[in-house]
């Protein structure tokens, strides 16, 4: 073999550079072709990676980007892009938030495929629809029963009970306006009391009130790390907090328990509709929904859903009959009352 050297040794070492770089062409741009698909949405943090791992098994050729928040801050974020909106599409944000914003012409509709398999109140009701619900969030009250028995506390049945002087400075709850799980809250008071009555119901509990969060998983955290022996919250936080070793009863309120659904729909305006589609697809499978159960009890898809630990027992049963069109209609001017009445004992925001 002869051997090659001076320019015509490095025109061959280029010439194998680019053949190499040539036959490299292919998978480059094939991995180039993977579509990021930007998503808006309020589910806990710690359930994010799991979605995103089992969405993408499915799908290789999209990854998911999160964005996540509260679900009011993710709601304030919407209305401020109403003209430009970045989001590709919206998931796991409350029913009644994407009413809202649905009104105000941010989304498109959509029926992903299988959505006759849902239970119809997981849906919007319009043909096709603009959003589908994927589970149930539902309130409930985390009692600590280490630092409830050193104040003496005895363990709270109803929401009324929370108004008793015993428990002055012993609960907190979230701020309605940063959290889905505040929101659905007062929503339900008002729905279940009237409007004066349950105005009524949260002037006195604002008095036991230590402060408000502005997270709704935020008041089960701190009653699970023994913070406050009550914290007003959602099933799903008490639960998985029992289930780790919190000394905790989670406890769903003989007067019913307010609750919103996790929810999605589509951008009007995504570059990525295709990608959008089909985690709309996926979200309304059976698949997506023994997930969804995996940590929630109550799911789109009729019977689907198997108990789940630590949930009140019967908790399904006390859901209120909630009325979503008053509380999407009313938001507004339901946050902007608590505001004006009990805003004072807020924590500040991050």
């Amino acid at each position: 073999m002869s051997k090659i050297t001076g320019m015509g040794a490095w025109r061959q070492i280029a010439f194998g550079a680019v053949a190499s770089l040539v036959a490299l062409g292919p998978i480059a741009g094939s991995a180039a072709a993977k579509t990021d698909l930007l998503v808006y949405t309020a589910v806990e943090a710690d359930e994010l990676k799991k979605f995103k791992r089992e969405f993408e098994k499915d799908y290789p050729d999209i990854s998911i980007k999160w964005v996540r928040d509260s679900t009011g801050i993710v709601t304030s974020k919407l209305l401020a892009e109403l003209q430009n909106p970045k989001a590709d599409i919206v998931w796991g944000l409350a029913a009644t938030s994407l009413m809202l914003l649905a009104d105000r012409g941010l989304f498109q509709p959509y029926a992903p495929k299988g959505l006759d398999k849902l239970d119809p109140k997981f849906r919007d009701p319009a043909s096709p629809p603009m959003w589908v619900g994927q589970r149930a969030w539902i309130a409930s009250v985390c009692y600590n029963t280490v630092e409830a028995a050193k104040k003496k506390l005895p363990i709270p049945t109803s929401w009324a009970d929370l108004t008793k002087p015993v428990y002055k400075g012993s609960v907190v709850m979230p701020n309605p306006n940063s959290s889905g799980t505040g929101f659905l809250d007062v929503s339900s008071w008002l729905q279940l009391n009237g409007e004066k009555g349950g105005w009524a119901f949260m002037d006195g509990l604002h008095k036991n009130i230590a402060w408000y969060t502005h997270s709704g998983s935020k008041p089960c955290k701190q009653a699970a790390a023994g913070e406050i022996p009550i914290g007003i919250s959602f099933a799903y936080r008490g639960a998985k907090s029992k289930n780790k070793g919190a000394p905790l009863e989670v406890i769903a309120p003989v007067e019913g328990v307010g609750w919103d659904m996790e929810a999605f729909a589509i951008v009007r305006n995504t570059k990525n509709l295709k990608a959008a589609r089909a985690l709309a697809d996926w979200s309304v499978t059976r698949r997506a929904n023994v997930i969804y159960n995996q940590e929630y009890a109550v799911v789109a898809m009729p019977g689907v859903a198997k108990p789940v630990k630590n949930f009140p027992v019967g908790i399904e049963s006390k859901m209120i009959k909630n009325d979503f069109a008053w509380a999407a209609k009313n938001r507004m001017r339901i946050l902007d009352e608590w505001r004006k009445r009990y805003d004072s004992k807020s924590l500040p925001k991050k």
